[in-house]
């Protein structure tokens, strides 16, 4: 009987040693995969941070940026509205000069008109003094100085 015992035991024995190997190799795997995926979560928490990292100075830049546009906006405004002004004078100066203009021309024109009728009038009332001779000979004078002022 005794052989039948030590038969049991030596069997307990090697399925014992099967199952603490079984198990030995079960925890090398879990190890591995523990330490595999500590590896990967590290690299993806150093990408992540890097990714961040490059997010916070694209955001710098854009706000640095921005500023810089909005500066740029707020120069751009002044100067439109300052040539808004310059151009609004502009045009009152030229409408005041097209009206002085106006006024010249108008002026000028009935210039020409009494000029003319002037002509006209100077060549019917002295039609026939072409034809006469006239002499600037003084024949007398009849006024008399009488104090040194009237010279």
């Amino acid at each position: 009987h005794s052989g039948g015992i030590l038969d049991t035991l030596e069997d307990m024995k090697e399925k014992a040693e099967g199952q603490l190997a079984d198990l030995r190799k079960a925890e090398v795997n879990t190890k591995h995969n523990y330490e595999m995926l500590k590896q990967s979560l590290e690299d993806q928490m150093a990408a992540d941070t890097k990714d961040m990292d490059d997010e916070k100075s694209d955001k710098a830049a854009a706000a640095e940026a921005k500023a810089t546009a909005e500066g740029d906006l707020q120069a751009t405004l002044k100067d439109l509205a300052d040539a808004q002004k310059a151009l609004e004078t502009a045009k009152a100066s030229c409408m005041q000069t097209a009206a002085d203009h106006e006024a010249t021309v108008n002026a000028r024109t009935e210039e020409l008109k009494v000029i003319d009728e002037a002509r006209k009038i100077l060549a019917e009332t002295s039609a026939g003094a072409v034809s006469q001779s006239y002499s600037f000979v003084q024949l007398g004078s009849r006024a008399r100085m009488q104090s040194r002022a009237d010279l």
